[in-house]
C-alpha cells in the first residue's frame, strides 16, 4: 500500500526515524480538503505511544479536512546543512502516514500535558492551570501511525 523509498541507501532505520519524531521541534500535517486541494500546516506536536498528538482550536481548516478524510501525512525535518562544494545537502527527515481522530478525557489531558512538557518544561504548573481553564475549548487530535519512513544524507 505504501511506496518503497527510491533511494534505499538513504533510508533511515526505523528506530532513528522514531527518535527524530520524538525530538523534532515541529512538523507539517498534510490533509486533503473536500474540494480536493491538499493543505499542509506546520504545528507543534508530541510523539507518544506510536501516535502523533497535536492541539488546535475548536474549529478550523485542518479539523474540517480531517472530518472529511481522516487519512493524513505528517513530516518532520531534523538537522539540515548545505554542502555547497558538493552541490548537496546533509539532512534528516521522517514522514508518516496514518489516520487522524479527535481524542477526549484522560487521553486528551495526557496529550496536552505531554505537549506542555515538551515545549514548556519549566512552567508545568502554569500549563496545568491553562489546561484546567481552557482545555474544554481546545481540541486534541491523534494520528495513529500506519507507516513511517525516515531518510537521511549524512
Amino acid at each position: 500500500m505504501f511506496r518503497k523509498m527510491r533511494r534505499q541507501d538513504r533510508q533511515m532505520p526505523a528506530e532513528e526515524a522514531v527518535e527524530l519524531l520524538k525530538r523534532g521541534s515541529y512538523g507539517v500535517l498534510s490533509t486533503v480538503g473536500q474540494d480536493g486541494y491538499p493543505y499542509g500546516v506546520p504545528l507543534s506536536y508530541v510523539f507518544m505511544d506510536n501516535c502523533v498528538y497535536f492541539h488546535c482550536a475548536e474549529t478550523g481548516h485542518k479539523l474540517d479536512n480531517i472530518r472529511n478524510n481522516d487519512r493524513v501525512s505528517f513530516c518532520v525535518v531534523g538537522h539540515v546543512e548545505p554542502v555547497p562544494e558538493k552541490l548537496t545537502t546533509k539532512y534528516e527527515s521522517v514522514i508518516l502516514f496514518g489516520r487522524a481522530v479527535e481524542v477526549e478525557g484522560r487521553e486528551k489531558d495526557s496529550a496536552l500535558m505531554a505537549i506542555a512538557e515538551k515545549y514548556s518544561g519549566t512552567h508545568l504548573e502554569k500549563a496545568r492551570e491553562y489546561i484546567r481553564n481552557s482545555g474544554g475549548r481546545t481540541r486534541v487530535v491523534k494520528v495513529v501511525v500506519e507507516f513511517i519512513s525516515g531518510k537521511a544524507n549524512r
